[in-house]
């Protein structure tokens, strides 16, 4: 057995990790809950119109990241992907909500193809949120570190 010495600072990391990654999944939630709370009190089929719209931003993040793997990408490319991308399906998040009430209204209660749809959305904005997160607390620490030397 391997006895290894974790002194104070990759301990401070380790926890600090932990904290983003629930701080990351709280802050989704509430976005979510936010969002699907305002698709179920506007009228009916108002918002369903942006399908189209997110699906042509959906298109563009594709295409943005097919070149920049063919050509290079840099971090204004990657922010841009990002922070475009988090607005892309924040809202699917509404559109998506009232997609399945208008096809509950219809008959449709497929309630695990649903739920799968709503959980795509989830995961896609929380992984986008813990990139964002992850990202400032180590332009956090590089700072701190310069402050430092």
């Amino acid at each position: 057995m391997v006895d290894r010495k974790i002194n104070f600072a990759d301990y401070e990391i380790y926890i600090s990790c932990y904290s983003i990654l629930i701080t990351a999944f709280v802050g989704t939630g509430l976005a979510f809950a936010c969002f699907s709370v305002a698709a179920m009190l506007a009228k009916r089929r108002e918002y369903l119109y942006l399908g189209g719209l997110l699906s042509s931003g959906l298109s563009m993040l594709f295409w943005l990241q097919f070149a920049s793997s063919i050509f290079g990408g840099s971090t204004t490319i990657f922010k841009f992907e990002l922070y475009f991308g988090l607005l892309v399906f924040v809202g699917y998040i509404v559109v998506d909500t009232q997609d399945i009430i208008e096809k509950a209204h219809f008959g449709d209660l497929d309630y695990v193809k649903h739920a799968l749809t709503l959980f795509t959305d989830f995961v896609a904005v929380f992984v986008r949120i813990l990139i964002i997160m992850l990202k400032n607390a180590s332009e956090k620490n590089e700072k701190k570190k310069k402050r430092r030397d």
